[in-house]
């Protein structure tokens, strides 16, 4: 089984997550710590509960999910992974960063690209990488059947969805992916978004006002 501990970072309220098996190998989802005592909370998690990090992973790179990677790639030394599609997105943050308030945001290199078509492991669970577009080019969704958790980033909220009018983004691409891939999860599934409380598949079906029953948008 995995298990999942969030964090809820920066000025964005980015929620990072670290998921991890029985055997203590954890992957570090969107890192969004800019300032040390962010830095702090995560390692100090990481240390107090005797984790291995093996990689390090992006739903998406949008600014607030991306500030800490380079700080988790160098301080654990392990690959970075991403979907090829949100490289473009990873590589303007540079350009803009300081304009929001992040002068020292540092760049981290891509080691390997993300395929949905293939699942991710880490150690012996098996976790499937949902395409969800539409909130930003490549985002991808991942989903662990077992423990029902589903780390879904700006794609599905609690009672909203990711916003569509950033560069990349397409408001009727995201919500026919969601529709597609994330309605197609178990009703029991818990959602945990990049941003505000975790829900389930089964209450965004029933009440989501964009991709609901009864959807207003």
């Amino acid at each position: 089984m995995l298990q999942l501990k969030t964090f809820t970072f920066n000025p964005f309220q980015e929620n990072t997550y670290v998921l991890y098996n029985d055997a203590k190998e954890a992957i570090i989802f969107d890192p969004g710590c800019y300032e040390s005592d962010e830095k702090n909370e995560l390692t100090k998690f990481i240390e107090d509960e005797n984790l291995h990090v093996v990689m390090l992973i992006n739903t998406h790179c949008h600014i607030d999910h991306v500030l800490g990677n380079a700080f988790v790639k160098r301080k654990y030394n392990v690959p970075f992974l991403i979907h090829k599609n949100e490289l473009p997105v990873l590589k303007s943050v540079i350009t803009y960063a300081s304009n929001y308030g992040f002068p020292a945001y540092e760049e981290a290199e891509v080691d390997e690209y993300l395929d949905e078509n293939k699942d991710l492991l880490l150690g012996t669970e098996v976790i499937k990488m949902l395409f969800v577009p539409g909130h930003a080019p490549g985002h991808l969704v991942f989903y662990h059947e077992d423990s029902k958790i589903c780390i879904a980033g700006d794609t599905l909220f609690q009672g909203s969805i990711g916003r569509t009018d950033l560069p990349g983004g397409d408001h009727q691409t995201l919500l026919d992916a969601i529709k597609k891939e994330m309605f197609a999860l178990a009703d029991d599934t818990k959602v945990y978004p990049g941003h505000g409380p975790m829900t389930t598949i089964g209450y965004e079906k029933e009440h989501n006002p964009f991709v609901g029953k009864r959807a207003r948008f």
